[in-house]
């Protein structure tokens, strides 16, 4: 795996944070929350994206396909809570919180599994 400098490492820690306090600060303020959880999901999936498998393990391959599904996730969750707030588009409810759901599942679950498989390399 391809590691993540120390000032991208940082970037990457507080985007998560941010998207913790964005998607909390939603319930009560939606403008901030969802402005929030934007620059968070923005920073940590960029950084997401510059870390990179260069080996030839499929299980680790896909576990990164994984990784990157649900920073696809993190996304389509920023643009329905953005669908929600305008009242534009099909999702005009509470559906982000599927997405982000569904993101997070699979966050944890690769954020366990990578470090095994790589032990095992």
């Amino acid at each position: 795996m391809k590691e993540l400098t120390p000032l991208q490492n940082w970037c990457f820690r507080i985007g998560a944070v941010l998207m913790l306090v964005g998607a909390a600060i939603y319930i009560m303020y939606p403008m901030v929350g969802m402005y929030v959880f934007g620059i968070g999901t923005l920073m940590f999936s960029l950084m997401q994206v510059q870390t990179e498998y260069l080996g030839r393990n499929i299980t680790l391959i896909r576990l990164r396909r994984q990784q990157l599904l649900a920073c696809c996730c993190f996304v389509l969750t920023l643009v329905m809570m953005s669908m929600q707030q305008h009242e534009w588009g099909p999702f005009r409810r509470q559906e982000w919180v599927v997405a982000l759901t569904i993101g997070c599942v699979l966050e944890l679950y690769t954020s366990f599994r990578i470090p095994q498989e790589l032990k095992k390399e």
